[in-house]
């Protein structure tokens, strides 16, 4: 496990960070909690809760999650940003997902009791750790730990050591497929060592004298056991050497005589292999896999080879059977994951794009590449998802209270829940009655519950679940109407907001589970459009590996001499290696990384003269267009500066990238022209002036910069103006 530096934007910290204020007046709560801890879960105790957990789901309503994670981003430019197209917010939550573990998992079933006109809830708190249980090829499991999750996870008392020693594994659907595949085709494989003898042994080479002794030895006393067999007729087994009673033990297996052998080393057992294939017809070596990892090895008397054929048979499929039962076994929290697929309930969490990416990785196989994959097939697993943060901003009501608080978990539970979570008189609003909710746990059942450990992935489960039934109550669903056979997903007032989540809170991008798409409108969507219609991704180039004493005004000011003093909107920085900027018009992208390779290509003395001089000033200066930023992201390297980054990953610009846009450029004007009657003396014209500024790059390349470059930037302007 690999040790990061601390990220200040993690989900873990923002949710402790916006809970410390609300948390802070919980003492004030109007009614005296009952307090009694939640259903935790480890590898000790998860059959009994899991057969549990199947009573509690069948019977539900909805089901609500949370999960606690090792990290969020592993470097800062891997944070969300508003200027991340949602193809590329998709690759930095897949990134999350792949490189970052599930520590904890929240489950808290509610199922409407109608005789008490509430919902009863029923949290689980599950640990998990993402042990090797079955052997598999390459190295076992690696994630990384981000600092402030750790931090944060301490404050709030995880316990570590359950964790990682009784902690739930796991295989993923795809795994268990795999382990699956190689076990048949173990099992279909007559020379495996896996299932019975190795025939290959036949060509150890014995070169060392200890070897031809031991193999000797084992051969005198294989024979001797034999033949007492023979002439005794099994009457008399037992060897009588006190040595070979040591690692000799007379047995029956599969009814057959048997000698256990054990204090053997793996070569040994070659050895004693080779011995039985060379000179016992009768006698056959095999391995019986245990229950607990332990292999037995025997050697068994057949008396034919059709017995002996009966006997590998016999002992392969035991063997499969015991291998298949490790499989099983590995599946682990899988199993709780299989349930809520199976029973196809309504799948309820917080701003849970991220933890829905976490289950998929971990439980279901590897991310696709494109979010429209991953969107198609996590609507087959999970038909019914609902984010509670969606519906916080569905409502103009909610919307309006909710904008004098946070929308994070623990907020939106201290305003809808008061009566859980503190005081309605704390928050200054005054709000609608509440939907009553009971918890129970085992034998404990209350109305009024503290679980007296906050911030565990099972009590924020059961926050989202209570803020959810709240929301449901402000959308107008009356749940004294609710039928325990009526699918709340299907809810005329709710199924509108059925598997929509929200791919990036930063800028407010929200995708359809159902079908794939950004869903267009929402309500309450407005500031998002408002702050963010600017942002246009054709105009955006990349800039990194510049000199890292400049800043976003330099740098707008370089670029800006070139093009003209309104051809620059925006420089934002990903890091301090790297910023985006975005130009006023598409075309001034690829003038920009073409007007580069040619300053770079040129041995004019451009490193004083020239306006982009200190932009390039060290030959490291690379740039691509919004494409070379996805390609790097779709990376599964993570450096920790973005310029360390694009190098690992071998991108320094890639022109072929940006020629077919020229040409696509050039064939789109010629239409305009042609579709505008332009005649050729026209043509001829703006050929001049494309001429003029070629002459013009020239001369900048001499020298005359400070003439030039009012002359450039007025010629491209015109040129520009024409074209449109």
């Amino acid at each position: 496990m690999k040790k990061l530096y601390p990220i200040t934007l993690s989900r873990a910290l923002s949710r402790a960070l916006s809970s410390s204020s609300s948390s802070s007046s919980s003492t004030s709560s109007s009614a005296q909690s009952i307090a009694f801890p939640l259903k935790h879960v480890t590898k000790g105790n998860f059959e009994s809760a899991l057969a549990e957990l199947r009573r509690h789901v069948a019977a539900a309503d909805f089901v609500a999650i949370d999960l606690e994670m090792s990290g969020v981003t592993s470097a800062p430019w891997r944070e969300s940003f508003e200027f991340d197209r949602s193809d590329v917010r998709y690759l930095k939550v897949k990134d999350s997902a792949e490189k970052f573990a599930v520590v904890q998992f929240g489950v808290c079933p509610f199922r409407w009791d109608s005789s008490k006109l509430s919902f009863i809830a029923h949290p689980h708190n599950f640990y998990v750790f993402p042990r090797q249980e079955v052997p598999i090829d390459g190295p076992s499991y690696e994630f990384l730990w981000q600092t402030t999750s750790i931090e944060f996870l301490a404050k709030y008392q995880f316990d570590f050591n359950a964790c990682i020693r009784e902690g739930i594994s796991y295989l993923s659907r795809g795994q268990e497929e795999e382990a699956l595949r190689r076990l048949s085709m173990a099992y279909e494989d007559e020379l495996s060592d896996t299932w019975c003898n190795l025939k290959e042994v036949r060509d150890i080479p014995i070169n060392r004298m200890a070897d031809v002794l031991f193999s000797e030895r084992i051969k005198n006393t294989f024979s001797k056991w034999r033949d007492g067999l023979l002439r005794d007729g099994g009457s008399q087994l037992q060897l009588n050497s006190n040595d070979s009673k040591q690692q000799f033990q007379t047995v029956f297996f599969k009814m057959r005589p048997a000698l256990s052998l054990a204090g053997f080393t793996s070569h040994q057992f070659r050895l004693i292999q080779m011995v039985i294939n060379k000179h016992f017809k009768d006698l056959s070596y095999i391995r019986v896999n245990g229950d607990d990892l332990c292999s037995q090895h025997l050697v068994v008397y057949t008396e034919s080879k059709d017995d002996r054929g009966m006997l590998m048979k016999e002992v392969k499929d035991e063997n499969r059977r015991v291998a298949e039962m490790k499989i099983q076994a590995a599946i682990g929290f899988r199993h709780v994951i299989d349930l809520l697929s199976a029973e196809k309930k309504l799948i309820v969490g917080h701003n849970c794009f991220l933890d829905i990416a976490h289950v998929y990785s971990k439980f279901v196989g590897p991310l696709p590449l494109a979010a429209e994959e991953f969107v198609s097939s996590v609507n087959k697993y999970f038909p019914h998802i609902v984010d509670t943060k969606i519906l916080l901003n569905a409502n103009h009501v909610l919307q309006q209270r909710m904008k004098k608080s946070s929308t994070s978990l623990s907020s939106a539970f201290a305003l809808l829940c008061p009566q859980i979570a503190v005081s309605s008189k704390s928050t200054g609003l005054t709000f609608q009655q509440c939907v009553q909710v009971e918890v129970q746990v085992d034998d404990m059942r209350s109305s009024n519950w503290n679980s007296g450990a906050k911030h565990e992935a099972g009590y924020d489960a059961f926050m989202t679940g209570c803020i959810f039934v709240q929301a449901c109550s402000y959308l107008g669903i009356d749940f004294k109407l609710h039928s325990p056979s009526e699918n709340l997903a299907h809810n005329e007032k709710l199924c509108k907001h059925v598997n929509h989540l929200y791919l990036s809170w930063i800028n407010g991008d929200i995708i359809d589970l159902s079908t794939g798409n950004k869903v267009a409108e929402l309500f309450g969507t407005n500031y998002f459009k408002k702050k963010y219609l600017n942002i246009l991704f054709e105009n955006i180039v990349l800039i990194w590996g510049f000199p890292s004493k400049l800043k976003a005004r330099e740098i707008r000011e370089c670029v800006s001499k070139v093009f003209g003093p309104t051809s620059v909107t925006s420089v934002y920085h990903l890091d301090e290696t790297a910023v985006f900027v975005q130009f006023s018009k598409p075309e001034f992208v690829s003038d920009f990384l073409l007007l580069k390779e040619t300053l770079e290509k040129s041995d004019g003395p451009i490193s004083v003269l020239h306006p982009l001089a200190k932009l390039l000033e060290g030959g490291n200066t690379h740039a691509g267009n919004y494409e070379t930023y996805k390609e790097i992201c779709s990376s599964p390297i993570s450096k920790v500066l973005f310029a360390n980054q694009a190098e690992a990953v071998g991108i320094k610009w890639k022109g072929e990238a940006v020629e077919p846009k020229i040409a696509v450029e050039s064939k789109e004007r010629s239409s305009f022209w042609e579709e505008n009657a332009v005649n050729n003396s026209t043509r001829s014209s703006e050929k001049s002036k494309q001429g003029k500024v070629h002459n013009a790059k020239k001369d900048m390349l001499g020298g005359n910069y400070e003439i030039i470059d009012s002359l450039y930037a007025a010629e491209v302007n015109q040129i520009r103006t024409n074209n449109l």
